[in-house]
């Protein structure tokens, strides 16, 4: 009774506490503008379950797609066997499922699985620690991102070792026909690895095996419960992000509908009814409340991998633009004004903005706009979104772009083109080579 007990709080305590975590990430994406995203649902499953289920654009490299997706189906799938674990926590009772004909092989799977995982854990580990892949060396992993990936893959090397030592010890006690006799048929990994523990007593081996499910179990809940405060919250909202990513081509900027209304009302081609409520308060946005529930909900699905960055032909050229930066530091200023602005209200607003105190107007310059980022993504984060608002904002309420951006601009407004000469002048390039105009 004080096992099962114990076992029901840490449970009900693991989903609460990740209930209250989620919901503040929830609370968090919701301070972004409105933005309806409802068009051809049929296409965004399409596309949800060929890249966030079917991993499609992370295997174009394939060293790291592939042992990706081997911990990514193998942590999942071998987490299955929680079902197991959950109800005989509950009940009291031990290997529930074992009555099932084909229970050894599903077991068995799942063992292969775990050590797939371990194998591809430990190569991640290799690359980033020792290795030192460059992407993974850049100045925006400070101390906290590299070592919340390092918590991870231990973590999960953890786990897995802990599942095939409980399987193992009970393989063990089963054929010395100590404990629990309810197991049809003994398992392919624990019992290569029989030989390992075969020399312990029946109590040790039982206690390796309660020690060992145990550590199974509260590491999983507090695996639940870590990934709110890590980047490993992509694991759950890579789905949702996938879903409502852009369907357009990646080179489509959207128009600003206030503008685009102005625009129509000087070519009599709309009255100024329309849209007269409308208007927004500033064009572009200064800090993260600017931007659209999309573009946050892109932060908070950031894997920090630096695929991005790494086929950013500014940040290769020297510049100090890295598109995982800008996600990076959109989720941190989330974090940070969200925690008070649940702490001091809603119209809480201190003396930080995104733009200036974590991302510099240099960055934003320094993009192309090639879409490259967005193109190489895993999990069809758009950091030129959030670019492109923070550069509407420099232009249009602080007049602050770069000289060679407002004279075009000039050149736009008095001559119809972003060139220097008059309308009238614009085929004189033409002249005396005998063309028809």
């Amino acid at each position: 009774m004080i096992s099962k007990s114990i076992f029901i709080v840490l449970l009900i305590s693991a989903l609460l506490l990740f209930y209250r975590n989620a919901s503040t990430i929830i609370k968090n994406i919701r301070l972004g503008k409105k933005l309806p995203i409802n068009d051809n649902k049929l296409l965004r499953w399409k596309t949800m379950f060929l890249v966030a289920i079917g991993q499609s654009k992370i295997s174009k490299r394939p060293i790291a797609g592939i042992l990706h997706i081997i911990v990514y189906v193998g942590f999942i799938i071998v987490n299955v066997e929680m079902i197991e674990i959950v109800y005989d926590g509950i009940a009291g009772t031990h290997r529930i499922l074992s009555f099932l004909p084909f229970y050894s092989v599903l077991i068995s799977i799942l063992e292969v699985l775990a050590v797939l995982v371990i194998l591809a854990c430990t190569v991640f580990l290799f690359r980033r620690n020792i290795l030192k892949i460059k992407r993974f060396q850049l100045i925006e992993l400070t101390r906290w991102p590299r070592l919340d990936a390092n918590i991870i893959l231990f973590t999960e090397i953890i786990l897995m070792f802990a599942f095939l030592s409980m399987n193992t010890s009970d393989t063990i006690l089963q054929a010395a026909e100590f404990g629990t006799k309810s197991l049809s048929g003994p398992f392919l990994i624990s019992n290569l690895l029989t030989p390992v523990l075969s020399s312990f007593g029946p109590e040790t081996l039982m206690l390796i095996e309660r020690s060992a499910w145990w550590i199974h179990i509260v590491g999983i809940f507090a695996f639940l419960n870590y990934i709110p405060y890590s980047k490993h919250f992509h694991i759950i909202l890579a789905f949702p992000n996938v879903y409502y990513s852009k369907l357009k081509p990646l080179a489509y900027i959207s128009n600003m509908e206030s503008i685009t209304h102005e625009v129509k009302i000087a070519m009599g081609l709309e009255t100024d009814q329309r849209l007269q409520n409308e208007v927004p308060n500033t064009f572009g946005a200064q800090d993260v409340k600017d931007l659209s529930w999309k573009s946050l909900m892109d932060a908070y699905s950031c894997t920090e991998c630096g695929r991005c960055t790494s086929v950013c032909p500014a940040n290769l050229t020297g510049k100090k633009l890295s598109p995982r930066k800008i996600v990076m530091d959109t989720r941190d200023r989330l974090e940070e004004i969200g925690a008070k602005m649940r702490k001091q209200g809603k119209d809480f607003s201190d003396s930080k903005t995104l733009l200036t105190n974590y991302i510099t107007t240099e960055e934003v310059w320094a993009c192309t706009t090639c879409n490259a980022c967005t193109y190489e993504c895993p999990v069809n984060i758009d950091p030129l979104s959030i670019i492109i608002e923070l550069r509407r904002y420099i232009f249009m309420e602080k007049a602050a772009a770069p000289s060679s951006l407002n004279a075009m601009s000039v050149n736009i407004e008095n001559n119809g083109a972003p060139w220097q000469y008059s309308a009238a002048d614009r085929y004189n390039w033409a002249l005396g080579l005998d063309l028809t105009i």
